[in-house]
């Protein structure tokens, strides 16, 4: 049983890979300045590159779980998403508010 860990931070890892299977958590924007349609692009092309790394893409994501701090943020984040995801290749997703 090989686990493969990319991205370690001091209190979890971002990005690991199991038996052909790749986990991500944790992935926020870098640039807080922009809107949300900005940092969702960020976080996905960040996804894109950690999936790269595990030798995977996004055409073979399973599930997401979305979490924004405001859900009135929620057509906003679609934008980014709506350009990026493959409609062919629809993951399950749920999109949860969380006010930390």
């Amino acid at each position: 049983m090989t686990i493969e860990r990319f991205e370690n931070g001091p209190r979890f890892c971002r990005v690991l890979s199991h038996n052909g299977i790749v986990y991500l958590a944790g992935m926020t924007a870098d640039d807080l300045s922009g809107d949300t349609t900005q940092q969702t692009r960020d976080v996905l092309a960040k996804i894109d590159t950690y999936l790269a790394k595990a030798g995977s893409d996004k055409s073979r994501i399973l599930s997401v779980t979305v979490w924004l701090r405001d859900i009135a943020d929620f057509d906003k984040m679609n934008a980014a998403w709506d350009a990026w995801i493959d409609k062919s290749a629809m993951p399950v997703r749920a999109t949860v508010e969380a006010r930390l």
